[in-house]
């Protein structure tokens, strides 16, 4: 018995859902992975929350490869444990210089902004 039929103390008319009946590995064909475009904006909801610290401390890598002198996550409202994540590596990580709640028009207390110590390009590197 599904929680929906608990809830409404009968069986389901459908059999139930499956939401990986049609993502099964043997259908992938190469690699399943998704590039996704780097901006300076990285949304978490998207990922797992086991994959979170090694999701933001990537992006970190990668944002500051870019020269992003800001960037944004969006670690949405709920409880807080995404939040307090965030800004604990953001407070750990030396190319960080400060870091707050994103401004009302951009998640709020929901994103964290930070900015971030200029590097110099790999160009500009002798």
């Amino acid at each position: 018995m599904g929680w929906l039929d608990f809830l409404l103390g009968s069986r389901a008319a459908n059999p139930p859902f499956d939401p990986d009946a049609d993502l099964r590995d043997d259908d992938w064909e190469g690699d399943p992975a998704v590039a996704l475009e780097i901006t300076d904006v990285l949304d978490l909801h998207s990922f797992p929350p086991p994959q979170v610290k090694d999701v933001v401390r990537s992006y970190l890598d990668e944002a500051c490869e870019r020269g992003f002198e800001q960037i944004r996550i969006i670690h949405g409202r709920g409880k807080g444990v995404q939040r307090r994540l965030v800004r604990s590596l953001l407070e750990r990580d030396p190319r960080v210089l400060h870091f707050g709640d994103a401004p009302d028009t951009a998640g709020g207390w929901g994103a964290t902004v930070a900015t971030l110590a200029s590097t110099p390009s790999r160009e500009d590197t002798p």
